[in-house]
């Protein structure tokens, strides 16, 4: 029977013109209810993860760490993340959205906190595993999540608003960084990247929090949505997956992780998602040094200098992400991307230190990286089975962030050895290049489903 014609009365079909209108509002209504609470949720997320990146301007002063210190420690987060991601994505299902992101923004709010009071490398180093191992699980469940709400065909641009924080917390995060530094140095007797990590993480606790309190597990859930409305999204969700439910026979946790592990796209987009890692996070943990190495000084100036590149990689997210669905295609708006900006990133290191034509190549790197590992996400949903979907993403995420790892700690070698950063970015290059080429060539094009019934052999 189709379901369409099971709907209450009060919901047409959305196969007909006014079903479509009809649709489209109550996705509207969907999406100004979860998103922006995704999305600051994400910001908070992300600037604890990044403000290290100018902490250190400091920090490595103040504590006496080497540029090695601080990319080991950088990139050490990224070692319990991936340990604990999995385990976090299978919990998520379980015991729900609220109690999971409450538990993991609280213990990472505190976390980041902490970090103000390192002293020695192996506390720094604890720390950021400490932070790893907690905030664990909150980027692959709100993945997760959003399948919970929304149908392939619109998940591309919700994908795309979601990593929006990415961009936009380099935005806010560079200025208001530079700030707390330079402004609360000596303030209680306190250095002034003490103070960015106070600033910045308690606010992560209250939202976890806040995010119990609003954000309902699933539609089914949601009190301000009616019967017809929840049926209807119901019956897009069940279209979008050929009929598939979740009780299959990978319904326990173990089968479901079992039936990721086997899938060999699975380890396909786990390299993918690695190099886009790789492209990220170079820009995040180094570009505040890099400015620094134009010769601007001051670290306000600084901080002001690293919004401009982060005000392109939001253009980027939201630009590419709907070129993505309006032209229904994923792959080259992913790889061909990645490539671009990745070739143009390394290209900056040749230009010396002229400010002008270094912005400029940073600002073009931004808008392809930031735009190209956004809508990655959008691809993984779709590409596995509903049965590996939950476990499928937490590996695609725990594998791949190694790259968060891998970046910043081989770019800190190498430019602790060689006295120039170079080196480390055409070694990214290379990486993220054989990135591009496996999602262009490994992934069938009939595979990467944009709307209802495309690709539909994938599964």
């Amino acid at each position: 029977m189709n379901r369409a014609h099971s709907l209450p009365p009060a919901v047409a079909p959305v196969e007909s013109p006014s079903g479509r209108i009809v649709e489209d509002a109550v996705f509207r209504k969907i999406s100004w209810r979860v998103m922006p609470l995704i999305l600051i949720a994400y910001i908070c997320a992300f600037l604890d993860r990044i403000n290290i990146g100018y902490a250190q301007l400091q920090m490595k002063q103040d504590l006496a760490f080497s540029d090695a210190v601080y990319g080991l420690g950088a990139g050490i987060f990224f070692v319990t993340y991936l340990l604990f991601e999995v385990p976090s994505n299978l919990l998520l299902e379980k015991i729900g959205a609220r109690l999971t992101f409450l538990r993991i923004m609280v213990l990472w709010g505190l976390t980041s906190t902490a970090t103000a009071f390192v002293t020695v490398p192996w506390q720094f180093y604890g720390i950021r595993l400490l932070l790893g191992l907690f905030e664990a699980g909150f980027f692959p469940g709100i993945i997760l999540y959003l399948t919970y709400w929304y149908p392939s065909q619109r998940r591309g641009r919700v994908t795309g608003l979601f990593l929006f924080g990415m961009p936009i917390t380099g935005v806010l995060g560079g200025p208001l960084s530079g700030t707390i530094m330079s402004r609360l140095e000596g303030l209680g007797g306190m250095h002034g990247w003490q103070w960015l990590f106070l600033v910045e993480g308690l606010p992560t606790v209250l939202l976890g929090i806040l995010l119990y309190c609003m954000l309902p597990d699933q539609p089914a859930r949601a009190a301000w949505l009616n019967e017809a409305e929840k049926a209807l999204v119901q019956s897009v969700l069940d279209a979008d997956h050929g009929g598939e439910t979740r009780a299959g026979r990978h319904g326990q946790p173990h089968g479901r992780l079992k039936a990721a592990l086997a899938d060999p796209k699975t380890y396909v987009l786990a390299f993918v998602y690695f190099c886009c890692a790789c492209a990220v996070y170079t820009l995040t943990f180094w570009l505040p040094t890099m400015i620094k190495g134009l010769g601007v000084a001051s670290i306000d100036t600084i901080g002001w200098y690293t919004a401009v590149p982060y005000i392109f990689g939001a253009l980027g997210v939201l630009v590419i992400s709907r070129s993505s669905d309006r032209f229904k295609e994923r792959r080259w708006h992913v790889g061909g991307t990645l490539v671009l900006g990745s070739v143009v990133l390394a290209l900056t290191s040749c230009l010396g230190t002229t400010v002008v034509p270094v912005m400029v190549l940073l600002c073009v790197a931004s808008f392809f990286i930031f735009g190209g590992g956004s809508l990655f996400w959008s691809i993984p949903p779709t590409y596995l089975g509903r049965d590996a979907a939950a476990a499928g993403i937490a590996v695609i995420s725990s594998l791949g962030i190694l790259g968060g790892f891998v970046s910043p700690t081989l770019i800190g070698w190498i430019k602790g050895t060689t006295g120039s950063i170079q080196m480390g970015l055409l070694a990214l290059t290379a990486v993220v290049i054989g990135g591009g080429l496996t999602i262009l060539l490994g992934l069938p094009k009939s595979a990467v489903r944009v709307g209802p019934g495309d690709g539909a052999n994938a599964h």
